[in-house]
């Protein structure tokens, strides 16, 4: 019955979308608006469709974040100081999730994500050449409260995500892109984990679909860090204003329907 029901129309179906998901994650963030459509598509009731897609976006995470480690484009110096705070901020953001309506948010968050694209189109150089020259007390400190803020929001709402982090790494810290994406897989990794316990605890994991997933997102984001490492800003940069454009829409279209 089981092997049944992976050799179906339907799983290849989500496994092909979410191998997509996978690789665009791993490149510009945004993997998430292919991944969870494809889960809920697939049949799944909205929250083990969520708890689902949070077990294998981990693993996805876990994959591009291996390659950018592996490849000396993740900074743990600064890491150690700032994962904590998105762990803490991930976990009050889960939380708060479960007592608040969040829809007002979204036209912040919307209004935050048309000022991103329009700021990364006006300076064309940006995030091409890293100007990085060392953690210091002012950029540690805005580090942090970006570290908690993203780290809250993800868990509170999650649109965006991505791009705020590679746009904030990259103005904090003066990154280049392939930097940014680095640092910005490993917060976002950290954070994922709480997100990932919570479901668990509440039985909301799929678990037919989310271990085979799991591994075949685990792939795709491997290969898509890899092809993102390879080619450099150049590459990223495209990719990045086209996710930051797609999650734009998405939240129009939700926000006015």
């Amino acid at each position: 019955m089981i092997i049944e029901e992976l050799f179906t129309f339907n799983f290849f179906t989500l496994s092909f979308f979410c191998f997509i998901g996978a690789f665009i994650d791993s490149v510009a963030g945004g993997g998430g608006l292919i991944s969870l459509p494809a889960y809920m598509a697939s049949g799944l009731p909205p929250h083990f469709a969520l708890g689902t897609n949070k077990l294998s976006g981990f693993f996805s995470g876990l994959g591009s974040s291996l390659n950018y480690a592996l490849s000396g484009k993740v900074n743990w110096k600064l890491i150690k100081k700032l994962g904590f705070f998105s762990f803490i901020g991930s976990y009050l953001g889960v939380n708060t999730i479960l007592k608040t309506k969040p829809d007002y948010i979204n036209y912040i968050v919307l209004t935050a994500l048309i000022l991103v694209l329009i700021y990364t189109l006006i300076h064309k150089n940006m995030g091409n050449i890293s100007e990085y020259k060392g953690l210091n007390k002012r950029n540690i400190t805005l580090g942090i409260f970006m570290a908690f803020g993203i780290g809250f929001y993800n868990r509170f709402l999650g649109p965006g995500t991505g791009s705020f982090l590679v746009f904030f790494l990259m103005k904090i810290f003066k990154y280049d892109f392939v930097e940014a994406n680095g640092d910005s897989k490993i917060l976002n990794l950290i954070g994922n984990f709480t997100s990932i316990i919570i479901f668990l605890i509440n039985g909301k994991v799929y678990f037919l679909y989310g271990i085979p997933i799991s591994f075949i997102m685990f792939l795709g984001a491997s290969l898509g860090s890899r092809f993102a490492i390879l080619k450099g800003s150049k590459f990223i940069r495209p990719v990045f204003l086209f996710i930051t454009f797609i999650t734009i829409i998405n939240m129009l279209k939700n926000t006015l329907l």
